[in-house]
């Protein structure tokens, strides 16, 4: 026999999950605001003072690399095509780092949110 508890499963639907998700993230925005101006003062930043060079060849970065070298480390990706190699720009490559994880952080936390937002709002609708 079917425990009566199990049929009431809530039935989460993604918009609404989006919808607070969206919510939590407007309530967010001077924060992600702020690491995104930051992020990109320090990759203007790795760019003039970071020494950023290419390993195949051992040439300066163009900017274009340098903005790629930054989103791969802002992503904790890093492969190594691009390392920077002055003493500020590996500072810099830890901070990016650092706000990389934060800005995740946000983002998964608003995720969560999200889901549980809508479960109550479902929960208490039944």
């Amino acid at each position: 026999m079917r425990n009566a508890a199990s049929d009431d499963v809530l039935r989460l639907r993604a918009a609404e999950i989006l919808l607070e998700m969206g919510r939590t993230l407007w309530y967010l925005r001077a924060i992600l605001a702020g690491l995104l101006v930051l992020y990109v003062l320090l990759t203007i930043g790795m760019y003039y003072y970071g020494s950023p060079v290419e390993t195949a060849n051992r040439t300066p970065s163009p900017m274009s690399e340098t903005v790629y070298f930054c989103a791969i480390t802002a992503l904790t990706i890093g492969y190594g095509d691009v390392v920077p190699t002055s003493t500020l720009g590996r500072i810099d490559a830890v901070l990016l780092g650092l706000i990389g994880l934060v800005f995740t952080g946000l983002i998964v936390a608003a995720a969560v949110r999200g889901v549980q937002e809508a479960a109550r709002r479902a929960g208490a609708a039944d």
